[in-house]
């Protein structure tokens, strides 16, 4: 019997979320994982449904605000595999300033991003990641905004793990999440996901033509290298790890939680706990 049950959901028919969620499924089970042990966490759009949609621990919460939740849970219990699931405009806009702060922090949380280059729940607006001239019932002269690179700037703001994945490719995808998940610190993956609704041009088509799988003598520990990579996005699209580095994590890093048990296995006093109350009250 399958260890992670996934469930029906509200997606089109078609959509690119269909697969990262069996492959996601496919790579807690090769794992070893339970799902006591997994906390999947969420914010607003479609791809930030999936912690609906597989046997789980769940935390949906506000547009853009799964990352300080995720990484919340993380260092409460550093016992829990946590994995943020969800979209380019709730990862990159609303919740860019997270995303930046959390590379700093390097909480070891893994960071999925569906990447469809729209607002797919929103009904078609540009999303950060949107093309520059890219039409939509919003933006009917074209988007007049740069796009935003998240690897470009995940590397920058000093990210261990950078990834970038495709939804239609199955094998690499789960090979991706499996590494992911296992490493050490803050992880990120870029997936690109087909919107097949609201994006009439970055279809499985436009990707699979255009998509590579790094070479095998790439270096990703080579920083400069790594940012080469990262400007890629145009006749050619690279998959793979662009960027890794072995570093102390958020835990490793911090006095307190580097001495003794985690945070969820502590005593604590009801009397300190509700003077901390009442100083709010």
């Amino acid at each position: 019997m399958d260890t992670f049950s996934t469930y029906e959901t509200a997606w089109c028919p078609g959509c690119g979320n269909f697969n990262i969620l069996r492959c996601l499924k496919t790579a807690l089970e090769e794992l070893g994982k339970d799902p006591y042990e997994v906390l999947m966490v969420g914010g607003i759009g479609q791809a930030a449904k999936t912690p609906q949609y597989i046997s789980a621990n769940r935390f949906c919460g506000l547009h853009g605000r799964s990352l300080p939740a995720a990484a919340a849970a993380k260092i409460a219990n550093e016992k829990l595999t946590v994995i943020v699931d969800t979209g380019d405009g709730d990862s990159y806009g609303e919740g860019g300033n997270h995303f930046i702060h959390n590379i700093r922090r390097n909480v070891d949380i893994t960071h999925f991003v569906h990447d469809n280059q729209i607002y797919g729940l929103t009904k078609g607006q540009a999303s950060p990641t949107s093309a520059e001239g890219h039409i939509t019932d919003v933006q009917i002269n074209g988007n007049s905004n740069t796009p935003f690179n998240p690897i470009l700037m995940a590397i920058s703001a000093g990210a261990g793990f950078v990834a970038r994945a495709f939804s239609g490719d199955t094998q690499h995808l789960v090979s991706i999440m499996k590494e992911a998940i296992s490493y050490k610190g803050y992880a990120f993956v870029d997936i690109l996901q087909p919107c097949i609704s609201f994006n009439k041009i970055n279809t499985f088509g436009y990707y699979k033509s255009r998509v590579y799988h790094i070479e095998d003598d790439y270096n990703p520990a080579d920083k400069l290298e790594a940012f080469k990579k990262s400007l890629e996005f145009g006749d050619k699209i690279p998959l793979g790890v662009i960027y890794r580095e072995e570093k102390a994590d958020f835990d490793e890093r911090n006095q307190v939680l580097k001495s003794g048990l985690p945070l969820v296995d502590r005593q604590t006093s009801k009397e300190v706990v509700q003077k901390l109350i009442q100083e709010f009250v």
